[in-house]
């Protein structure tokens, strides 16, 4: 049997209790409803129609529930199929299905390269899963040749700066604890016990950012006993795309790509000549700690970039309720917070709170700007650069008319 197969037939990751899914829905990037229609449709979909996704590698179904619960909570007709070569992990998540009762959801177990066979989709949930494939491009064109025109994809791929460390203990674990010939509880003991060796120097003992090895024995073997993954900086992760014919629409949050933000005016000014997928490498570099890379794709040839202010479009909050935010920055607080271990504080320009109170996920920017007392050109003008900010750590989203 593989060895991707055979570590998750016995070990499904993310460890899951449908039970959970009575009081909570785990929510992340990528694949939000909101987020798709931001970076594939840049706003402009007409959610009434038909709309058909695949989860490639679903695993235990964190981002195919995630969908297909904002689907129906929407009212978007959905057609959602599910695709992973694990069948406990398919186990997993058709009972997390079935304890929410959604309906339109189709299984399907074997490999991502068979996506094809499947039909043809507006979206693509891949979530990592390239990483741990023989041949990656192989998979990604594969995934690129079964969307429709006009779709894209949800991505995510492991980050090469923010695993500082892994890679050593991989190769400490495949010494101490061969695969081979060691059976899986007798690794996992062995890696706890070389945990606890560890001397302060080493560099995954030194790395404050990892922490999936600490909550669960699945997530330590997924970071420290895989036997076949690899993690991509920028320019590997553009290659890949480019190869399979696909474009990068956005990193997600896109301001820790981007240092044009991060670092002080005279050294930004430096880089503002650069085009955003080099800018994106140095931002990388500058942040040091991303573990993991989400982004969204679409086609080479796709004329379509992401979205922009305009009036019809419908801003969305992702995280932050709209009366607190606005409460918040009516006093005068710089907006903060962590993100990837990057603690920041953000100012946003005065009367940015008298929009966020008027963002409810139906009424557009077309109508705030004229319960403001703001011409389009105006609102637009006065709003940038806080819609930029909050565009940037993917904390408000535009939608199509249609809220969803």
């Amino acid at each position: 049997m593989d060895p991707v197969k055979a570590q998750y037939e016995a070990l499904p990751y993310p460890p899951r209790d449908p039970a959970d899914e009575a009081h909570r829905l785990v929510t992340g990037s990528p694949s939000r409803l909101a987020e798709i229609d931001h970076y594939v449709f840049v706003a402009r979909r007409d959610w009434s129609k038909p709309f058909r996704a695949l989860i490639a590698g679903g695993g235990t179904g964190d981002g195919l529930v995630m969908l297909a619960a904002q689907c129906a909570e929407a009212g978007v007709p959905a057609e959602i199929h599910y695709l992973d070569l694990s069948a406990a992990s398919r186990a997993i998540a058709e009972a997390r299905i079935a304890a929410r009762g959604l309906a339109g959801v189709h299984f399907h177990t074997g490999s991502l390269l068979v996506a094809g066979s499947l039909g043809a989709f507006d979206y693509i949930d891949c979530c990592g899963v390239l990483h741990h494939l023989p041949d990656p491009l192989a998979g990604l064109r594969a995934l690129a040749q079964a969307l429709l025109p006009g779709g894209g994809m949800g991505l995510m791929l492991y980050g090469e700066l923010g695993r500082t460390g892994v890679y050593d203990m991989q190769e400490l674990l495949a010494a101490l604890a061969p695969a081979e010939t060691t059976p899986i509880s007798d690794r996992i003991a062995t890696a706890r016990a070389l945990l606890k060796a560890l001397p302060p120097t080493n560099r995954f003992a030194r790395n404050p950012f990892l922490g999936d090895h600490q909550s669960s024995d699945e997530g330590l073997y997924d970071l420290l006993l895989h036997e076949r993954d690899r993690a991509y900086r920028v320019a590997g992760i553009l290659e890949l795309l480019g190869a399979a014919r696909l474009r990068l629409q956005s990193f997600v949050p896109a301001l820790l790509y981007d240092p044009l933000r991060l670092l002080p005016g005279p050294l930004a000014g430096r880089l503002a000549g650069l085009a955003p997928e080099a800018r994106a490498g140095l931002g990388e570099l500058l942040v040091g700690s991303l573990k993991t890379h989400v982004f969204y794709a679409v086609a080479g040839e796709s004329p379509v970039r992401p979205a922009g202010l305009r009036p019809e479009a419908v801003p969305v909050l992702i995280e932050l309720p709209a009366r607190d935010l606005a409460r918040h920055l009516a006093r005068g607080k710089p907006l903060s917070g962590s993100v990837s271990g990057l603690k920041l504080a953000l100012p946003l320009p005065p009367g940015t709170a008298d929009v966020i109170a008027r963002v409810d996920g139906r009424t557009s920017l077309g109508a705030i700007a004229r319960a403001l007392g703001l011409d389009w050109p105006a609102f637009e003008t006065r709003f940038a650069p806080a819609f930029g900010t909050l565009f940037g750590l993917n904390q408000l989203l535009l939608t199509s008319p249609r809220a969803i």
